[in-house]
């Protein structure tokens, strides 16, 4: 089992978290960002995630994948987002891509290997969230947002293990790809509770955080 990522993708997180959480064996396969023969040739479009199967099926969508995963395994997923958590994350994802896209490209990722591997991301994104020179100057107007969101976000934090304190959830696949990517970022400061579950998520699924090369 094979699933076709890129390092950074937050989508691709969530599909990394299932899969080890319910026990499958996979290759995480990188591929150059700019490469867009390989996923349209396995699903007919440019987007990743993409897990193929032993006997070479492949499907798409993170969300998709995830379900699959726990149905395939003869488990539940629970859906359950507890309403303060879906409101944080909506909120939240609508502005932490102006920190953490402008930073992908800098942190040495695979996907970003080749020179034109970071122009085709950058023609993409900065067509999404304005030119990334700008979005880093304006750094600290961002990071005293995310603090403040962060602040919030600890109190919903019920286990180091679990978003949620009950068990693996859609909290957890929604939260946890933010929060990691969020360590690309030089200054970040995340608060007790939610640097603990990062940690423990992170070597709970053996996903690297990005604390060491932040920008």
């Amino acid at each position: 089992m094979k699933l076709y990522i890129y390092d950074h993708c937050p989508f691709c997180t969530r599909a990394r978290l299932a899969l080890a959480h319910y026990g499958y064996d996979f290759e995480n396969m990188i591929l150059a960002n700019d490469d867009e023969a390989t996923p349209i040739a396995l699903i007919g479009a440019k987007q990743v995630p993409i897990l193929q199967q032993t006997d070479g099926t492949a499907m798409g969508e993170s969300l998709d994948i995830v379900r699959y995963a726990a149905a395939n395994a003869g488990k539940d997923f629970d859906e359950n987002v507890r309403p303060q958590v879906q409101a944080w994350f909506e909120r939240v994802n609508g502005y932490y891509n102006h920190l953490t896209m402008p930073r992908a490209v800098r942190l040495g990722l695979p996907e970003f290997a080749e020179a034109s591997a970071v122009a085709y991301y950058m023609e993409k994104k900065e067509q999404f969230i304005g030119s990334f020179a700008e979005n880093l100057a304006q750094t600290e107007s961002y990071l005293k947002q995310i603090h403040a969101d962060l602040a919030e976000l600890n109190a919903w934090v019920a286990s180091a293990d679990a978003l949620n304190g009950t068990g693996f959830s859609m909290e957890d696949v929604l939260v946890f790809p933010l929060l990691r990517n969020l360590t690309m970022v030089k200054g970040i400061r995340l608060p007790e509770k939610v640097a603990d579950y990062t940690a423990k998520m992170a070597e709970n699924y053996r996903i690297d955080l990005y604390h060491d090369r932040a920008v």
